[in-house]
């Protein structure tokens, strides 16, 4: 077990769910913080939260990570830092429906926010981190990085991309001070599905996970080095079994069934 890095701590889509808890815990550690998303009222009511019940500073920087010239502000904030400990790539969405019922405006948009400004924010971080020899970067992946027969096809691929780059920074900057992680977790009990307005009704209650207990796993597993994190027993045995069955088997027990007409 390692301590977490010092610093500042950068987290984007932190004005809800998985973001917010990262903000929480980080603040409880001692970390000042960075947050990010659009919504600058929700930002700012958790920062004066955290900075009152902690102690520590707590800025706010209201962007749209769709847009580059809000991505290059954000970008120009990681690289004027010091120290800076932890970067959370949390920001994302989902889509309604398969890949040919949704727009490529829409797809354009998601992919921007999942993969365009996850790299260039960790691409802003390195030199920093760097040179002071220390600092994580958490990738939120997904679950769905892993199974393709599920419905939203660009969006599992943009988690599976997250957690190939994610593994080859760890190796390439392997005894250089500097930890990476994809954090893949399953369903989570979110505002994430209800601003998709995805039908997850079918879950049944042991799908679901509780974002504290995400984001803890998050945190033990840095402290430990773990690269990919999947949280809860579930996720890591249905990953396990992705892994050993053959895609076509998965694909027909999990698939969507068609109806012939």
């Amino acid at each position: 077990m390692s301590p977490l890095p010092q610093g500042w701590a950068v987290v984007t889509g932190a004005s809800s769910g998985i973001g917010a808890i990262f903000a929480r815990k980080l603040a409880a550690r001692g970390h000042d913080l960075v947050l990010v998303a659009r919504g600058k009222e929700r930002l700012k009511a958790l920062a004066d939260e955290l900075s009152k019940a902690h102690g520590i500073r707590a800025e706010v920087l209201a962007a749209d990570l769709s847009d580059p010239e809000q991505l290059a502000t954000v970008e120009k904030k990681l690289e004027a830092l010091s120290p800076l400990g932890i970067v959370v790539n949390n920001a994302g969405f989902g889509l309604e429906g398969p890949f040919g019922k949704v727009t490529a405006d829409e797809l354009e948009q998601m992919l921007k926010v999942h993969l365009v400004a996850s790299v260039r924010l960790t691409r802003a971080a390195l030199p920093v981190m760097l040179h002071q020899r220390s600092g994580a970067i958490v990738n939120v992946s997904s679950v769905a990085a892993y199974t393709p027969f599920f419905p939203g096809a660009a969006y599992g691929a943009s988690k599976a991309y997250l957690n190939y780059l994610t593994q080859a920074l760890a190796t390439e900057h392997r005894g250089r001070g500097l930890r990476f992680q994809a954090l893949c977790p399953g369903f989570t009990r979110t505002e994430f599905h209800q601003r998709a307005k995805l039908n997850a009704t079918g879950v049944p209650g042991i799908g679901w996970l509780r974002a504290e207990d995400v984001v803890e796993s998050s945190l033990r597993g840095l402290e430990k080095g773990k690269v990919i994190v999947v949280p809860g027993l579930l996720y890591k045995l249905v990953v396990a079994a992705v892994k050993m069955l053959p895609f076509r088997l998965m694909s027909a027990l999990f698939g969507p069934r068609h109806r012939r007409r």
